[in-house]
């Protein structure tokens, strides 16, 4: 398990250490205008590459493919420490990203091959705890790495990391013995979906930044992106050994939890997003410790999930976690967007744990229910399926929200006759804010409250969604610790 906690550790981690250097990259690169697609590229790279990595553990072997995307990730890490301009920067943090969409998929289905269902509840507090941990010591980590070290060492600090979880998953990992498949990639629905994943996260990356909503490259991505995504499905039913078999979507719970999965990743990523941008902008906090802002919200889903984790595993119920989570997170996005230029950091930090309340009952829960609907041959690809999931719905999250706070930010800035100085950024910080004139800033401030209303209240929305899809879920009794004769014996006979 600390192996798998390490591993862990390094996919969440290297965006946020990275997110803190990159005025530095660029400072020492040049570049500028192509910053965002040096983690465009990674996310891209990941996302893409998640459901292969699960079908690829499931046809080869666990162990195997685990420590080849280590390797990947590390090899990636290197070359981009080492890059000379940014062109070499954004192809090597491709290849980084490559490695990181099977750290993630590994991590969780190698858990879902060790552990029962039953008893995996123990775990989802560790799980929660390395969440936290990356979230509040990424952006800590990344400035001062990059303050004494210099950028190159953002990328490695994965190196020691990612070699003590490579020994100890070579020296100590044991799995079961699995029958290789005869059968060979399905290399044309991995490619279809390949190309239908990148036009949908550059659909939500560049739409209403670089390019308009209704411009021609945006509808062109659209329309491929459909394409590939109507293709592949197509393909799927045909294939021997499909990327991911379309038959694990017949059971309603996976499909449930697939649905609050993306849900829950829309409203995460949008939060930790906007949350610091609204104690930086409008509470005066300071971005050094950006991370920080964000305790009230991690503590309470690191605590909630391990209680549900514990009550999960002695009680064998999970149904109510679902449906809690899901009414938590509207509660708590609904008094998110009552926030206004009045509000203290006590009551936003309140708000803030009942979101994470929620989030709490539902990260884990979702994964742990969606790994139980299918048998233990199909662990890999339900694995990745619902990370996929979550890993779109913040792209759309981060996107849609993002479009919302911007449009309503430049609007309010507009209106109270103050556009000129920041409505092209609609971000300030504090220390910027402080050299404005006051009825500048008191305006950017109305306005990024009001930015911050809409997007929480979308969220609320969409937290609505999850709670329906949570009503319908049907309590199927967790397998346990002891003999799994079906699911077991399809495995092993296969």
């Amino acid at each position: 398990m600390l192996a798998l906690m390490i591993a862990m550790l390094l996919a969440m981690l290297d965006n946020l250490i990275v997110g803190t250097a990159m005025p530095t990259i660029v400072g020492d690169l040049g570049g500028l205008e192509h910053l965002s697609w040096v983690v465009t590229a990674y996310t891209l790279a990941t996302a893409a590459s998640t459901p292969i990595w699960g079908k690829l553990g499931d046809m080869y072997g666990r162990k195997g493919i685990f420590l080849t995307s280590i390797v990947l990730f590390l090899i990636g890490s290197v070359l981009s420490g080492m890059s000379q301009d940014m062109g070499q920067l954004i192809g090597f943090r491709a290849i980084q990203g490559l490695g990181a969409g099977g750290l993630m998929v590994g991590v969780m289905a190698i858990i879902g091959d060790l552990v029962p269902p039953r008893e995996r509840g123990k775990y989802q507090g560790l799980m929660a705890g390395v969440m936290a941990i990356a979230m509040i010591g990424g952006p800590l980590v990344g400035g001062t790495i990059t303050d004494h070290l210099g950028w190159r060492w953002s990328f490695y600090i994965n190196l020691p990391l990612g070699a003590v979880a490579l020994g100890m998953v070579t020296a100590v990992l044991h799995l079961p013995k699995r029958e290789r498949a005869k059968s060979k990639v399905d290399y044309l629905g991995a490619g279809l979906l390949t190309v239908g994943i990148t036009s949908i996260v550059l659909v939500t990356t560049w739409g209403g930044s670089e390019y308009d909503w209704n411009s021609a490259v945006i509808m062109e991505l659209i329309a491929i992106g459909v394409a590939s995504l109507a293709g592949f499905l197509f393909v799927e039913t045909k294939a021997s050994e499909p990327i991911i078999p379309l038959h694990i979507f017949r059971n309603r719970n996976f499909t449930l939890m697939s649905l609050v999965g993306f849900m829950s990743g829309f409203v995460m990523f949008g939060a930790v997003l906007f949350l610091p941008l609204f104690q930086q902008s409008v509470q005066g906090a300071s971005a050094t410790n950006s991370g920080l802002l964000l305790l009230p919200m991690l503590l309470s889903m690191m605590i909630v999930s391990l209680i549900a984790g514990r009550v999960t595993t002695s009680s064998g119920k999970y149904k109510i976690f679902p449906i809690m989570g899901s009414i938590l997170m509207v509660v708590g996005l609904f008094l998110l967007s009552q926030m206004d230029t009045g509000t203290t950091r006590f009551t936003s930090g309140v708000y803030m744990a009942v979101l994470g309340a929620g989030m709490g009952f539902l990260m884990q829960i979702t994964m742990l229910v969606a790994q139980n609907s299918v048998e233990l041959k199909d662990m890999g690809v339900a694995s990745s399926a619902t990370t996929l999931f979550r890993t779109l719905g913040s792209s759309f999250g981060v996107a849609i929200m993002g479009a919302l706070f911007t449009g309503r930010v430049q609007d309010e800035m507009a209106a109270r006759g103050g556009g000129g100085a920041t409505a092209s950024s609609a971000q300030l910080d504090a220390a910027s804010l402080a050299k404005l004139p006051v009825p500048v800033r008191e305006a950017y401030q109305f306005a990024v409250s009001s930015g911050t209303h809409i997007a929480f209240l979308v969220g609320a929305s969409v937290g609505l969604v999850a709670l329906v899809a949570a009503l319908f879920v049907k309590e199927v009794p967790l397998r346990g610790a002891g003999p799994e004769p079906v699911p077991a014996a399809v495995s092993d006979s296969e």
